[in-house]
């Protein structure tokens, strides 16, 4: 049987053997929890968010927020009402979780992260504290996003990277002077197993290729071939 708190709000009956519910949760009609989920305190679960087994959630932490718009938005959300999140998963602190988005078992979410509608995250991948995934970037599995770096709109990470602190990606050469233009809107791309170190900037579209290394601090303007090594500011090839 489930252990459910006395002052939680559960409006589903879809919860499994061994699951806990923190005191002042949420758990809203529709939403679905595994066996052995644990929701720590004031935790909100919205409906439609798919919680496989093992997985903990800590406090404060919104699942299934739906993406909204006020009038300096230039584009309208679009996305489907659903969260997916794989097993063994440990989901930190104050994370937001927006709707349409899924997650691979055995991942790891710090404190403060927030991740986008349309997102996609494989299966053993860490998303440091207070990383932020804009809408529609996929992780493949085993990849590493650390502390407080910001993956942009579009942005594609793949197998076994490592992307270091602070790292910061951005899809629009125009700033956003022309609004938001689909075709002209493009994140980097990470491949399989490169690595960006601490600081380092990405510009729109850059493609850093396989088993590359980004140094720290590096601005890169342009792709980078794989398995090289670029630093500088522009970000240069070096031996």
């Amino acid at each position: 049987m489930p252990s459910i708190h006395a002052s939680a709000s559960v409006a589903t009956e879809a919860i499994g053997v061994g699951a806990s519910i923190g005191e002042f949760a949420v758990v809203r009609d529709g939403a679905k929890l595994g066996d052995r989920v644990t929701i720590h305190p004031h935790v909100v679960v919205d409906g439609g968010v798919l919680i496989d087994d093992d997985v903990e959630v800590l406090p404060g932490t919104f699942l299934g927020r739906a993406p909204r718009a006020a009038g300096a938005v230039a584009r309208e959300p679009s996305f489907q009402r659903g969260v997916s999140i794989g097993a063994g998963c440990a989901i930190g602190a104050n994370v937001v979780v927006y709707h349409d988005v899924e997650i691979g078992e055995d991942s790891l979410l710090g404190d403060g992260a927030s991740i986008r509608e349309l997102s996609r995250i494989g299966s053993g991948n860490v998303v440091g504290r207070g990383v932020t995934l804009d809408r529609d970037v996929r992780i493949g599995d085993r990849s590493r996003i650390m502390d407080k770096s910001h993956l942009t709109g579009g942005m594609r990470i793949g197998n076994d990277v490592f992307v270091a602190a602070m790292v910061v990606s951005t899809n629009d050469n125009s700033f956003g002077r022309a609004g938001y233009v689909e075709e002209e809107t493009r994140g980097p791309v990470v491949e399989d197993g490169a690595m960006v170190g601490g600081g380092a900037s990405l510009l729109p579209g850059v493609v850093i290729g396989a088993g590359a290394i980004v140094g720290s601090g590096a601005v890169v303007t342009r792709d980078v071939e794989p398995g090289s090594t670029v630093m500088g500011v522009p970000a240069r090839p070096v031996d």
